[in-house]
């Protein structure tokens, strides 16, 4: 069992910035892709951007690509999402989720196993 707990988030006028961080409970993050994905109000679940175990491998959704960059650090075993640039319709409940395999490219939320709480990230226009 993994414990995912996210930070970071909060208000921020159009154009801002946040830096979103995902801490888990396990010493072996580093056997884990991670996945980060947001939830507006009325909307499914969409993904934001995954990562490899190593930090290697990247890749981001084309709402987000240039914007957002996630990394990691196995060794604080915690997980970035830096937010620039942000617009209003970035407004929603950051997730960040962990899924126990080599390196693929995981869009699907079903493809991963934990997930955390999630934090509200609100853009003003």
């Amino acid at each position: 069992q993994v414990h995912l707990v996210e930070s970071g988030g909060g208000l921020v006028q159009a154009g801002g910035s946040l830096r979103l961080s995902c801490a888990a409970s396990t010493r072996t993050l580093s056997t884990y892709v991670m996945g980060w994905f947001r939830q507006a109000p009325g909307k499914e679940r969409e993904f934001v951007a995954t990562i490899s175990w190593n930090g290697s491998s990247t890749y981001y959704a084309d709402l987000v690509k240039g914007r957002f960059t996630t990394s990691r650090d196995n060794a604080k075993n915690t997980v970035y999402l830096q937010m620039n640039s942000l617009k209003p319709e970035d407004t929603a409940v950051y997730y960040c989720a962990a899924e126990p395999r080599p390196w693929e490219t995981l869009l699907s939320p079903h493809e991963y196993m934990y997930w955390g709480q999630g934090t509200q990230v609100t853009v003003s226009s």
